[in-house]
């Protein structure tokens, strides 16, 4: 009899674990032809204007010197030879040179890489400081007066654009209160201490840390606010509805009704059994909120002077820079995807039905 009732765990256990293998095997895979559209496109809607060299520099050079130097950099070859060398030079970490001021992407993408990686953590620590708790709230006051209230702070979170939110929080904290910087990573002295560091990591936090100042970890912090707190409201917006519906849903859970038909308060149901099954399907966003980090970071940087991938992006943009552009934009692109094969493996891991 006991044999009879215990032999199915084994079968059980290994499916799951043939089931995650695979799962995992099959997303690893999927970023090969994601990868490869996301970097065509790129490639494509660059080409859309003519090669990058008219595209910066035509109608500053005489037609011969500019027809030398499309001829140089090879761009009046044929556009398949072109895309191909594009994606060998990918293949071997070579994203090109930059027209505008010489310098190799990837030399690029590694000194402002490490300001946009800094802003994006600030920004996803403010939108869950806000979104997860004020979703908790607005769920245990639904359909009343703060959950209304909530909702529609939302809602204006989320569609606001990210330029205009960064210019109010500027009016109102750096010009009328006049309690916080306007601009910058960090001010000229404290920039000047931080490379003096051995080894700077180019993470104003972590070098701040490095040299034990509180002044100048103080610094680094206050001029962190505003960005920070610019771009984590575009996703604490999503976060907030997210959990608000995720705990209502769990409310109804029949495991829930079972523990209230107990007698048990309803604070506590929130606390122990609504909430944290809640923040399971936080997880699986949270790869979309990385494109989505991505693109305001763009916004956020040149409204604050902030002197990351996003600012420079822009600045190559004015410069019609295509290689540039075409360069770190590839790189982004990378970036979403494998985060996002990161997150559905984490998903996978903690809610098993992700991957059946």
């Amino acid at each position: 009899m006991t044999t009879t009732v215990e032999q199915p765990a084994p079968e059980t256990t290994s499916k799951g674990g043939g089931s995650l293998g695979r799962y995992i095997a099959v997303r690893a895979l999927l970023i090969i032809p994601t990868v490869f559209i996301l970097v065509t496109t790129v490639f494509v809607l660059m080409r859309t204007t003519g090669d990058p060299i008219t595209a910066s520099q035509g109608g500053r050079l005489p037609p011969e010197q500019l027809a030398e130097r499309i001829h140089a950099a090879g761009y009046d070859r044929p556009i398949l030879v072109q895309y191909w060398d594009y994606l060998t030079g990918i293949l071997h970490g070579d994203f090109g040179t930059t027209l505008s001021d010489h310098r190799p992407v990837t030399e690029v993408l590694t000194t402002f890489g490490t300001a946009t990686l800094e802003l994006a953590i600030y920004a996803l620590i403010v939108a869950f400081l806000l979104g997860i708790p004020l979703g908790r709230l607005a769920a245990f006051h639904r359909d009343k007066a703060p959950d209304a209230v909530l909702r529609v702070l939302a809602i204006l979170a989320y569609a606001t654009p990210v330029f205009f939110a960064g210019l109010m929080l500027k009016l109102v904290f750096s010009v009328w209160l006049n309690v916080l910087p306007v601009a910058g990573r960090a001010s000229t002295r404290t920039e000047l201490t931080l490379q003096k560091v051995d080894n700077p990591t180019g993470i104003y936090l972590v070098d701040a840390l490095r040299t034990g100042d509180p002044a100048v970890i103080g610094d680094v912090l206050t001029h962190a606010v505003l960005p920070a707190l610019t771009l984590g409201l575009l996703t604490a917006g999503v976060f907030l509805r997210l959990v608000r519906t995720n705990v209502i849903s769990t409310f109804g859970a029949g495991y829930v009704e079972a523990a209230r038909s107990r007698g048990v308060a309803e604070r506590r149901l929130l606390r122990k059994h609504a909430y944290k099954p809640a923040l399971i399907p936080i997880v699986t966003v949270i790869g979309l909120q990385i494109a989505l980090l991505l693109g305001g970071a763009v916004l956020t940087e040149t409204t604050f002077e902030w002197k990351g991938l996003g600012f420079q992006l822009a600045q190559y943009l004015q410069a019609r820079d295509f290689v540039a552009v075409q360069g770190i934009v590839a790189v982004l692109a990378v970036i979403v995807a494998v985060t996002n094969f990161i997150v559905d493996i984490i998903a996978a891991l903690i809610d098993p039905r992700v991957r059946y």
